[in-house]
């Protein structure tokens, strides 16, 4: 150990280099970067509509959109023909001439911008999906066809459709405050979501010639209108969702009558779809235990095998929803339990599937969908609306309000028949029914632009999905949340930064689900604490329930209510593609230099003894030295070595002891042990500082250490640590609680990692052997073939 001078403080290295979001503000001494430095910069100027502290201000507003839509199934040739009156009402301060909608099914039209931006990877392969659905988009005939635009007179109205948008032109310029109502009829196709890879879309199971319809993006919606952004005009390009208005839903469903309907909302006719046995399953589902069938396997079967050309009309009525969904099959059975909220209401909780989905969903499905709304209701705010359902079709995962379309099933063996599941299969459901379920809270309710900001929907609710999945069962296998899951994600090249446009975002399922999902965990675990975070979080819900959020009313929400300064947090994880790297570059040892020469001489003694003694020392240690036997030749210097104390060296201490004070008096004979840990900043992104110290007498302790001490010096810092025992162990990041990418660097003293030496056995290389492949023998070039015509034997 060196000693330490005592009083002489650790001075910090100027801050390194320029901040890429902050060029108005010019370092031209040294280079310079500020990772602490504050958003103020590039975040919007806050007004009267959003406030500076993130919640919504005095005069914040929203406008609504009504529905009351009529629609019919054509099963035969998969067309939804319907028509859709829609009340607007403006409640902004501005003077409307024009509204959009969005007409999204025309995505899957053969002119439309996303099928001509769709690109190859330029390597020559194409998956046979790929080229099919290419074929398909070619070929058919999809998209809205918009028969008439009217308003409340009758009177048709000027339309223009612009790729997935419709403008409609108000004959009268709707004011600040007033109504304006009009009427579209349209029909389009359906879909096959095998083919398409859409949201929506129908299922085919040729055992049976049956059919799942799974509804949606199917009639025309209005686009928002903000304070913020105007008309939100960004055509869907198939990968970025929605932003939509809050309104009301009065729907009437015309199907086969041997369909049963999953929908939005609340049934209002159900005298006239459901036998009297039917109801009454469902009324003894609001207070069961366990899920209660609805429709049951035997009358499942019993419409999968009579169908009828006859129809009935189902009718759905939904409050201040933003989207209305829903799906038919006469294939369909149906589950229902009751779950009662913490504000003491009663949610339906219902699953609808086919026989093929058996046994693995009638398990997990609504059960799932209960966990969900514990879970989300307890960290965010109970679930406001009174239904909530899971139904099995082709789309893997997708979410509405009250809605969502699960996709994992069991599989049958071909030879047996027999049905099984595997763990993976279980757990993918639980999650994806978790994940979609949650999505009624972010963006169903807190309506976030999905558009433009993908990570404001998926990565909110997929850090909520990472704890409901582990209040599910111990263990849970968790895909997103935990750092150490996201390690070679973060260290890639193929990312962007997280504060990125949905349409333009690079391998959307770590940027926009998992890198957000981790860095609030981490946020809640590491930084705030679980107190701190719970409490922000939930008051960022609650001040933009049923509202529209941007992400700065998220960011500025969750310090204000923290009380926590996360600008340096926020920079790192969601605008830059920095990662986690932070290495041990250096341990020091040191103890108080005492001055006092009886101490201190033994101790220089003690290092020079512990010194490796040299090569040629050890070689001549046995050979004759010049003073040996010559006595006259020894003085003082032969028996006192360079450490030995004179009194000129105490009396020398005790004067320098007289002169100083008492309390200097005591710092000069500490006897702790001072420990200077030198770290480096690889990657980039700064985090705090966790350490697991390990001491002489085998005790050890956690030293959390706050972001920022990077303030002054992003890349390189020092930090000492003062302690009663001597550090023998020290481990950076003991728990993985950061992400870290590179954990070899994290200890000291260094050690090398644990793995497995695999052998192989060497196998020479065959060129193709053309015979064998084409079984056939080797004839000499001289000989003839009766078929010979030069070309390949059959």
């Amino acid at each position: 150990m060196r000693a330490l001078a005592l009083l002489i403080p650790f001075i910090g290295s100027l801050i390194l280099s320029a901040s890429a979001d902050a060029q108005a503000v010019r370092q031209t001494k040294v280079p310079w970067e500020d990772k602490f430095r504050q958003l103020d910069e590039i975040w919007p100027t806050t007004n009267t509509y959003r406030t500076a502290s993130g919640a919504p201000g005095r005069d914040y507003w929203q406008q609504q959109a009504d529905y009351v839509i009529k629609v019919a199934l054509d099963e035969k040739d998969r067309e939804l023909t319907g028509s859709v009156t829609i009340t607007y009402t403006n409640n902004s301060p501005d003077t409307l001439r024009y509204l959009w909608l969005n007409m999204d099914q025309n995505r899957f039209a053969s002119d439309s911008k996303y099928v001509a931006q769709r690109r190859s990877d330029g390597d020559a392969k194409e998956s046979y999906g790929t080229l099919r659905g290419a074929y398909g988009h070619q070929d058919g005939d999809f998209g809205f066809r918009v028969k008439s635009v009217t308003n409340g007179d009758g009177q048709d109205l000027k339309h223009t459709v612009v790729d997935t948008l419709m403008r409609v032109d108000l004959p009268i310029p709707l004011p600040a405050g007033a109504q304006s109502s009009f009427t579209v009829k349209w029909s389009h196709k359906t879909i096959e979501g095998e083919i398409y890879f859409g949201r929506g879309g129908y299922e085919h199971f040729e055992d049976d010639g049956n059919d799942i319809f799974q509804i949606a993006q199917w009639y025309p919606r209005l686009a928002v209108y903000s304070d913020n952004e105007g008309w939100h005009q960004q055509s869907f390009m198939g990968s970025s969702e929605f932003t939509l208005q809050f309104g009301n839903f009065d729907v009437e469903i015309t199907v086969p009558e041997d369909h049963i309907v999953a929908s939005t909302g609340v049934l209002q006719n159900a005298d006239d779809v459901l036998t009297d046995e039917q109801k009454a399953r469902l009324k003894k589902a609001e207070t069961a235990k366990t899920p209660v069938m609805v429709v049951n396997a035997q009358e499942a079967l019993h419409n999968e095998t009579n169908t009828t050309r006859r129809t009935k009309t189902w009718r759905f009525k939904a409050e201040n929803v933003r989207d209305f969904a829903w799906a038919s099959s006469r294939k369909f059975q149906w589950d229902a339990q009751g779950y009662k909220t913490r504000d003491d209401r009663m949610v339906m909780a219902m699953s609808y599937y086919p026989k093929e989905a058996s046994p693995l969903w009638d398990l997990y499905s609504t059960a799932s969908q209960i966990h969900s709304l514990d879970v989300f209701g307890d960290k965010v705010f109970p679930y406001p609306y009174p239904v909530i359902s899971s139904v099995n079709g082709q789309v893997g995962g997708m979410e509405y309000p009250m809605l969502a379309f699960n996709g994992p099933r069991p599989e049958k063996d071909k030879k047996t028949g027999d049905i099984t599941y595997s763990r993976a299969t279980k757990n993918a459901l639980i999650a994806v029914v978790i994940h979609e379920a949650g999505h009624n809270w972010f963006p169903m309710i807190v309506n976030s632009d999905e558009r433009h900001w993908t990570w404001m929907d998926e990565g909110l609710n997929t850090y909520l999905q990472f704890l409901a999945e582990q209040l599910w069962e111990d263990e849970f296998p968790s895909r997103r949340g935990e750092p150490r899951d996201i390690v070679d994600f973060m260290k890639s090249q193929n990312q962007v930064p997280i504060m990125t446009d949905g349409e333009s975002l690079k391998n959307v399922g770590s940027n926009a689900y998992g890198k957000p999902a981790t860095a609030l965990n981490i946020l809640r675990e590491t930084i705030l604490g679980r107190d701190l975070f719970d409490f922000a979080f939930a008051e960022y819900a609650r001040r933009w329930k049923f509202k529209h959020p941007s992400p700065t009313d998220f960011f500025r929400t969750m310090e204000d209510a923290s009380g926590v300064d996360l600008d340096w947090f926020w920079h790192g994880w969601f605008y830059t593609t920095d990662h986690v790297d932070i290495a041990i570059e250096d341990v020091t040892h040191y103890q108080i230099d005492t001055k006092d020469p009886d101490v201190e001489m033994p101790w220089d003694r003690n290092q020079a003894a512990g010194e490796p003694l040299s090569l040629t020392r050890e070689r001549n240690e046995d050979l004759k030295k010049m003073v040996d036997g010559k006595s006259r030749l020894k003085d003082l210097y032969s028996e006192e070595d360079k450490f030995t104390v004179t009194n000129a060296d105490r009396n020398k201490y005790n004067s320098t002891v007289k002169k100083l004070k008492d309390w200097e008096k005591e710092l000069l004979s500490n006897e702790d042990h001072f420990t200077m840990i030198d770290f480096k900043n690889i990657g980039g992104l700064v985090m705090p500082i966790i350490l697991e110290v390990t001491y002489d007498n085998g005790e050890s302790e956690i030293v959390r250490i706050p972001a920022e001490i990077w303030r002054h010096n992003p890349k390189e810092i020092s930090k000492l640590l003062i302690t009663e025992r001597e550090v023998v162990n020290i481990t950076l990041d003991p728990r993985w609680e950061t992400a870290d990418t590179e954990t070899s660097n994290n200890v000291w003293p260094r050690r090398g990692s644990e793995s497995r030496l695999e052998l192989f056995k060497r196998e020479r290389r065959k060129g193709r052997n053309l015979m064998k492949d084409m079984k056939t023998e080797f004839k000499s070039g001289d000989d003839e073939s009766e078929n010979s015509e030069g070309g390949r034997p059959e």
